[in-house]
């Protein structure tokens, strides 16, 4: 038992230590018809003491895929001078029929309203046990308590995007943030304020929202294959060898040559070389090729390998989620 328990041990750390590629891959927006009001408006959010409406403008307002912008930001002054010119009350959530007359008014495509709930914070205190050394040799110790804080400080706002031009809701969903935070009495870090915690809260609360509203990348590792799946012969180690040397330097191309090499000299029955260029292919934003490559490592594996069975299902996702994105942005 003892044996097989360091087996397994050895077999983990060997595999969390494989060289992993960084992929960078295109992800749709959670909400798709948002891509189909790129003109917005940000209202004035009601109790909005934490700035968030102005939070949320901001990020919209920066939010770029492949360097353009996805939004565009209608003038906060020219919103303001509608809606004091119309005599309505920018308290939030205003009525959707108000919301779509102000919004066809200054040319918006969609208006962004909220609700911000009171922030809140809660401290709770305990006490932690500390040992000390009674002399300088430390040959005799003593416990003693000391005095802790947890605070906790919580926000959340009732967020909502409503269509102008087809007057209904587009997008609404109340988001929450929390954050906890311990301080003793003989810690030298202080207890953020409440302030403080809520203009945290406040932009994180932002980010997502704008998050599911845009597409955006999304970053992951993605390991390669080290060991041949055949016997090689000194020649095909050599190359397998270099092609992950290139491919750590970011050598793509030298990386690839020997890569075909190996598959050629192998007879193209080794899945190694077809699965290492297809993560190269993915890692260059080539899915199609990518797909191919991963295809032929698939067929050729016998025994199930979970980094080919995961690439080959994961490059499909890719695939569709690209072609949305790219969609969601041409409209």
């Amino acid at each position: 038992m003892r044996f097989l328990f360091l087996l397994f041990t050895m077999m983990f750390l060997l595999s969390a230590c494989s060289q992993q590629v960084r992929i960078k891959a295109l992800e749709p927006a959670e909400v798709d018809r948002a891509a189909n009001t790129k003109m917005i408006a940000v209202t004035s959010f009601n109790n909005d003491r934490v700035g968030l409406s102005g939070k949320i403008e901001a990020i919209l307002a920066k939010q770029r895929v492949d360097n353009k912008n996805f939004f565009t930001l209608m003038s906060r002054s020219d919103l303001n001078k509608i809606i004091a010119e119309q005599k309505v009350q920018n308290s939030g959530l205003m009525e959707t029929s108000t919301a779509v007359e102000v919004g066809r008014l200054m040319g918006a495509q969609a208006l962004i309203s909220g609700d911000v709930s009171n922030l809140s914070l809660q401290d709770t205190h305990y006490y932690e046990t500390r040992i000390k050394c009674s002399d300088n040799k430390c040959k005799n110790t003593y416990t003693y308590n000391v005095r802790c804080t947890k605070r906790v400080i919580a926000l959340s706002a009732e967020l909502r995007m409503l269509d102008v031009t087809r007057g209904d809701i587009i997008y609404a969903e109340t988001l929450s943030k929390s954050s906890k935070h311990d301080h003793c009495q003989d810690d030298s870090h202080a207890l953020p304020s409440k302030g403080m915690g809520g203009q945290k809260l406040a932009n994180a609360i932002a980010r997502q929202f704008a998050y599911k509203l845009t597409p955006h990348y999304r970053y992951f590792e993605v390991s390669l294959l080290e060991d041949p799946d055949l016997d090689y012969n000194d020649a095909q180690e050599s190359l397998l060898k270099n092609s992950l040397i290139y491919i750590e330097k970011g050598r793509y191309d030298k990386a690839e040559k020997l890569l075909i090499n190996l598959m050629n000299s192998t007879g193209k029955q080794s899945y190694v070389p077809f699965y290492n260029l297809g993560v190269i292919k993915e890692a260059q934003g080539q899915y199609n090729e990518a797909q191919t490559f991963y295809g032929i490592a698939d067929n050729l594996m016998v025994e199930p390998v979970d980094e080919i069975s995961e690439s080959y299902i994961r490059i499909q996702k890719s695939i569709q989620k690209r072609k949305k994105s790219q969609e969601q942005m041409a409209r």
